[in-house]
């Protein structure tokens, strides 16, 4: 009998995995272009947000500057970069892109050890009022930096290019039966396949040795420090690895917008990754994907079906626009996550009981999570 079921367990693994392969590559050829491109930026912002997951829910810094560092992985990638036809408006290193996608990810994670300095010797709300200054920073040198930035106009962003391949619409063409793979195309493999490694990579580290480590961090510093854990060494490796995934991020999102403007890195941004982090839970990996597609998704879709909404007004009508009602919903589910006490995706069922007449008491508070 338990032969019979861990074949059948294994058929149905197998299956599942069939499916989702299958998805991976047909989906691109079949879907409008508007639910490609949903899950191509989703896809990107999940790499961002597991990375502030890590920050957060496993070393336990907070930090509101994660669109900063997408910032730096966007525009580093742009200026070494180049725009055939000198398309960009603003300096040119002219590196192979590859090259230039991998250096604009180590320069985000280069930044992040330089603010390490700071995180190291504060924690809390106080941090995260630190790296919130990261982001005015940011703001304004983007805004100034004509040369490498664009300004406020922004710039071009230069076609990824491996081997020969560009992942933009004509370079080369390509034709499946009376269907043209385009550029947005073909970064849904990109993005999900960097997702999954990206993904597989972090769940390793946060299992790991160092995820144990911070862990401890996160509990008490004071704790883990007499336990022999190298408590700075962590803590800078944790903004590292964060900063690289958002830098990461930002590469992968400035692919798909082709054109980059200072103001999508705002504020706004940095709290739409918290808010990825707390809907899904902020000690599950998983949950920080969930949380990215939804957040991402969520007023794209709305935007998209306004019209067939009838409380829903078109940005600028003066009615409730998309974008407005998609954060109230963010609001309270925000509100609601925290009420059940959902640390993961496991805690959601031990949070409902709260609702229930019998309740029971539960100590993974999400907020707990954050050092103090």
């Amino acid at each position: 009998m338990f032969s019979l079921a861990l074949s059948r367990q294994k058929s149905v693994l197998l299956g599942a995995a069939a499916l989702a392969v299958a998805a991976y590559v047909l989906l691109p050829l079949v879907l409008p272009v508007f639910w490609v491109q949903l899950v191509v930026f989703a896809a990107a912002a999940a790499i961002a947000a597991i990375g502030l997951q890590f920050l957060i829910g496993t070393s336990g810094q907070l930090s509101l500057a994660h669109s900063f560092f997408m910032a730096v992985g966007a525009y580093s990638y742009a200026v070494l970069g180049k725009v055939p036809g000198g398309g960009s408006s603003g300096w040119q290193v002219g590196l192979p892109s590859l090259l230039a996608a991998v250096a604009a990810v180590v320069i985000a994670g280069l930044v992040g050890l330089l603010f390490s300095f700071v995180s190291a010797r504060l924690g809390g709300l106080y941090l995260g009022l630190a790296s919130l200054g990261l982001v005015m920073i940011g703001a304004h040198v983007l805004t100034v930096a004509h040369s490498l930035t664009g300004g406020v106009y922004g710039r071009d962003v230069p076609v990824l290019t491996v081997g020969g391949f560009g992942f933009s619409d004509t370079d080369p063409e390509l034709w499946f039966g009376t269907h043209q793979l385009l550029g947005i195309g073909r970064l849904w493999y990109l993005t999900l396949a960097v997702l999954l490694i990206s993904y597989w990579l972090l769940r390793n580290v946060a299992h790991g040795r160092a995820g144990r480590a911070m862990n401890a961090l996160r509990d008490s510093e004071s704790a883990a420090a007499a336990a022999g854990v190298r408590v700075q060494h962590y803590k800078a490796l944790a903004y590292v690895i964060s900063s690289c995934y958002a830098g990461l991020g930002g590469v992968l999102t400035a692919l798909a917008f082709q054109h980059i403007v200072p103001t999508y890195f705002s504020l706004t941004l940095s709290l739409n990754f918290l808010a990825m982090v707390v809907i899904g839970g902020m000690r599950s990996i998983t949950g920080a994907v969930v949380g990215a597609f939804v957040v991402t998704g969520l007023p794209l879709v709305l935007s998209n079906y306004a019209g067939s909404l009838p409380f829903l007004g078109a940005p600028g009508s003066g009615g409730l626009e998309p974008g407005v009602f998609a954060q109230f919903i963010f609001g309270a589910v925000v509100i609601v996550v925290l009420i059940l006490q959902w640390a993961d995706l496991r805690g959601l069922r031990r949070g409902l009981r709260v609702l229930l007449p019998a309740r029971t008491s539960s100590t993974d508070a999400p907020l707990a999570s954050i050092n103090r």
